[in-house]
């Protein structure tokens, strides 16, 4: 089997710790998402019998990419140090489905953002109406720091306190933003690994035919 040599050692090596950092960020990834599902606040929020699961969907992608991500990254790392071409072309390919569905769930989370945000508003404001008193919204309201509804404010309501509406949207905005900032993250590193695979597979395959 030829070995690739000078220029393109160094970036076998590069290739593998790259991957190694990618294996570590589908570790983050994964554990971002599993924080996003059992954060206490967030679970609270959404554990009504007719609560929304929208955003849990896209936090259950999260951790299916997390989860991808770590494999894909262990495949990478034997390649690199093997200098499998099979190895590297099924990383590749590996890359490029993850990054397809990095795509496909930003477009998901951007297009619904407002959808789930206005899912959880429409759950609060149709219990708050039933019973205000409910466990609920006592939940709601100590979560966030808020108290009533647009259309029907707390009596004697705080100036400071804002009203439950306004704190569900601040909230979701916060860990969506948190989903979008590691999506973007995934897919810059996805491309340059990418790249990577590609000068290396280009040298693999010279190697061979040279010899």
């Amino acid at each position: 089997m030829g070995k690739v040599e000078g220029g393109m050692k160094c970036v076998k090596y590069l290739l593998f710790v790259f991957n190694f950092i990618f294996w570590l960020m589908g570790s983050l990834v994964l554990a971002v998402g599993l924080w996003l599902r059992f954060d206490p606040k967030t679970v609270s929020l959404l554990s009504g019998d007719k609560a929304p699961d929208t955003f849990f969907i896209g936090v259950y992608i999260l951790i299916g990419a997390g989860s991808l991500v770590m494999l894909v990254g262990f495949f990478g790392c034997c390649g690199a140090v093997r200098e499998s071409q099979c190895l590297l072309g099924s990383f590749f390919a590996c890359l490029l489905i993850i990054f397809g569905a990095e795509v496909a769930a930003g477009v998901f989370g951007f297009l619904n953002k407002d959808k789930i945000i206005e899912d959880v508003q429409n759950f609060y404001t149709t219990t708050y109406n039933e019973n205000s008193n409910s466990t609920s919204i006592v939940s709601y309201q100590n979560v966030l720091n808020c108290c009533g509804t647009r259309a029907s404010p707390c009596p004697n309501n705080k100036s400071d306190i804002k009203d439950c509406e306004t704190g569900i949207q601040d909230f979701f905005n916060s860990k969506l933003f948190i989903i979008g900032y590691v999506g973007i993250g995934i897919a810059g590193v996805m491309i340059i690994g990418m790249i990577f695979s590609m000068v290396l597979c280009c040298a693999i395959r010279n190697s061979r035919e040279v010899i």
